[in-house]
């Protein structure tokens, strides 16, 4: 009997000294948790601030940062006693840029074999590992959003690279991916091949409706946050002046694949250069037009009036006009007239290079800044085209596209002012994104991952 006394004590004690160590433990994980996951508080001084709403230029501002988000921007004040202060008082401070059409794995195509030894002669690993080096070109060069459109043969890669950025594993822009593309059988590369050979395809080839619903089903279920799909093909200008082009899917098909994608919850991004494809796209309802050299000025009033975003990738056009030859010179040409009766008309024109048309080494994405001023924007319209606007064509004009409370802390900055030399935004010198900097030339030291 003492010995079951004596045990039963015993086994208090434990339990006890159990529950406090158990207690003291938790006290402790809870304090390491906070202390792990307290934001850190940055102040940044701005000598110039254009905010991406605003159209006035707000000097000596105060940007506090916090985490990842942007807590207050004011005029003028000090910073918090025993805040970190980024010091840009000479520099000209612009919300982190954002892309609306890239290919990351990619590296340039201006010639059928460009594209075709890629796909033949480079693994889909190898190939993502240039991607994830051309994501971290967009970053230093002040890109913090892209939106990218397709893998051209890469299968669901752009989804992993995507991943990767936002683990935090490698550096880069946050992400938008629309894996694999469309379009019908044998109507895009590679082709002319022997029949006997199996080579790689750049895009999922789709046929009939219920193959198309199928096809949105599966990009979404590996990842797509937006699905393309390729309007039209054989681009040619007929005796009309206009640029036209045969169209690859029947109507029906079309408004089935931009039906299922709204249907799950997905937008859809249409290529479409001669105005037949346009047209196409436009009556099957997608939500932007990619390139867009054959518009009219009848396209552009459908377009305002359903609110349709025109991604024109001038860049990439005048890139690969002259090795392409035939009709791409005029059609770059055909693009620059038609930009300015855009502007005029109010379509809603974002900012989409086509880097990876395009080597991602040879260009900076911001020349197309360069090139909407050059064609009929004032500066501020081209800016907001790469920032505000092209925030609202991903869905993100809540937390992107502008410096203000409550948005990702994504902010970059320029020596000069872009208001009155737009090429500033192609010597970007200073790099946050989601409050971390990537890139501070200012200091003189490599950026903090």
């Amino acid at each position: 009997m003492g010995m079951g006394r004596g045990w039963f004590v015993v086994a208090g004690v434990i339990a006890v000294i159990t529950v406090m160590v158990g207690a003291m433990a938790g006290d402790l994980f809870a304090q390491a948790k906070t202390k792990e996951v307290a934001p850190k508080k940055i102040a940044i001084r701005a000598g110039r601030l254009i905010d991406g709403k605003s159209d006035a230029v707000m000097a000596n501002a105060l940007i506090l940062v916090e985490g990842e988000t942007i807590v207050s921007v004011t005029a003028g004040g000090a910073a918090p006693a025993g805040v970190e202060v980024i010091d840009l008082s000479k520099a000209t401070v612009l919300p982190g840029l954002v892309d609306v059409h890239t290919h990351v794995l990619l590296q340039g195509d201006i010639t059928e074999e460009d594209y075709d030894a890629q796909l033949l002669k480079q693994s889909i690993p190898y190939r993502a590992i240039l991607a994830a080096r051309n994501a971290k070109i967009a970053l230093d060069h002040g890109f913090t959003t892209i939106r990218d459109l397709e893998t051209e043969g890469a299968m669901y890669a752009d989804v992993d690279v995507k991943t990767a950025i936002a683990n935090g594993e490698v550096p880069g822009p946050r992400m938008q991916v629309a894996t694999r593309a469309m379009t019908p059988t044998g109507m895009y590369p590679l082709l002319g091949y022997s029949w006997e050979l199996k080579v790689p395809v750049g895009v999922q080839y789709v046929d009939g409706v219920d193959g198309a619903r199928k096809a949105v089903r599966e990009q979404v279920m590996y990842g797509a946050d937006w699905i393309k799909y390729y309007s039209d093909r054989k681009y040619h200008f007929e005796a009309d002046g206009v640029l036209h082009s045969m169209v690859n899917f029947t109507d029906e098909e079309a408004k089935a694949i931009v039906d299922e994608a709204h249907r799950l919850g997905k937008k859809v991004a249409a290529h479409a250069m001669g105005s037949d494809g346009i047209a196409a796209a436009l009556r099957a309802g997608v939500d932007t037009i990619e390139h867009g050299d054959g518009l009219t000025e009848p396209l552009m009033d459908e377009m305002v009036k359903k609110g349709v975003y025109w991604v024109p990738t001038i860049s990439v056009g005048i890139y690969v006009a002259a090795g392409r030859a035939g009709n791409w010179p005029k059609m770059s040409q055909l693009q620059r007239d038609n930009f300015s009766k855009a502007v005029k008309k109010s379509v809603k024109i974002a900012l989409g290079t086509d880097a990876g048309g395009f080597d991602w080494k040879d260009l900076n994405q911001a020349k197309e800044f360069e090139y909407y001023v050059q064609y009929g924007m004032t500066p501020m319209q081209s800016i907001r085209s790469g920032t505000a606007v092209a925030a609202e064509l991903l869905g993100w004009s809540n937390r992107a596209g502008t410096i203000e409370t409550g948005k990702w802390a994504d902010i970059v900055a320029v020596s000069g002012d872009p208001l009155k030399d737009i090429t500033e935004l192609q010597r970007v010198k200073f790099v946050m994104k989601s409050g971390m900097v990537f890139r501070d030339d200012y200091l003189r030291q490599p950026a903090a991952r």
